[in-house]
């Protein structure tokens, strides 16, 4: 099974700063996949260069197996439909109702026609859990919740292969962030779409999260599994994992390996 995104020997600068020093990573069709790390670790700047924001210095970055550095201009916007993006804080144009945010994306790439965009805007919002009657609001009249998932709609619109989240539980009531990671498994499940997720959030990493990179010391120090990646003995992922409140918090709830047929069904 060919990997959807590859990532070898990135190396990232600005300027005289060293973000990247030859970070490797690869995410698999159909899973979630974390990245997580401390605070610099260049964790969005890496998902920039995926998405074709920024440039790394060196390295190779393939994309459901295009060569980020070999495709030219139209292949680029070809691809650019293939994912959806959703930003920490929604980045909604406060200017624009929901629905009209949710067209945004259409109307860049598409010619659809304004009764199939209509109806194509009420599908999203019910898919990530909103009422029909939010697609007239502007986003100063949502709550966070409702940001987070008037945003997650307008990242669906394209029906992407893949789907970004920056932080998608941060500013949510524990209550709220749940919901959100429950919404995440069930879109993945149901849209056969792989996600990949920047977070701090352990109750997502421990709970829907299939694999993950850690980055620390400008590298990926541990990737793979929530199993494989405790076994690291690399000091972040001591501090980060293996902790009182971690242990008290998530006694007994690392999963058990899946075995590589269990893990091929999970996501047929």
């Amino acid at each position: 099974m060919e990997p959807i995104i590859q990532m070898r020997d990135i190396h990232t600068r600005f300027g005289d700063t060293i973000v990247h020093d030859g970070v490797d990573l690869t995410v698999n069709p159909g899973e979630i996949y974390a990245i997580l790390g401390e605070s610099g670790a260049g964790k969005s700047v890496l998902v920039k260069e995926i998405i074709m924001l920024l440039k790394p210095v060196s390295g190779t970055i393939r994309v459901l197996g295009k060569d980020l550095a070999k495709i030219s201009y139209p292949e680029q916007q070809e691809l650019r439909r293939s994912w959806g993006v959703l930003f920490q804080f929604g980045a909604l144009f406060t200017s624009l109702t929901v629905a009209e945010n949710i067209a945004l994306p259409l109307k860049e790439y598409t010619t659809v026609p304004k009764p199939l965009l209509e109806k194509i805007i009420r599908e999203k919002l019910e898919m990530v859990g909103l009422h029909s009657r939010a697609a007239s609001l502007y986003p100063s009249e949502l709550s966070g919740g409702m940001i987070k998932r008037a945003a997650l709609a307008r990242a669906l619109a394209m029906d992407p292969k893949l789907l970004f989240l920056d932080e998608p539980t941060s500013g949510l009531d524990p209550i709220g962030a749940r919901a959100f990671d429950r919404l995440i498994v069930d879109l993945r499940d149901a849209l056969d779409i792989t996600v990949v997720m920047i977070t701090h959030d352990l109750d997502s990493i421990f709970t829907i999260v299939d694999r993950m990179a850690v980055l620390a010391d400008k590298h990926v120090v541990a990737e793979g599994t929530l199993r494989e990646v405790l076994a690291s003995d690399h000091p972040f992922v001591q501090r980060f994992f293996k902790n009182e409140y971690i242990s008290k918090r998530f006694m007994g709830k690392i999963p058990e390996e899946k075995s590589a047929k269990e893990a091929g069904e999970s996501h047929v």
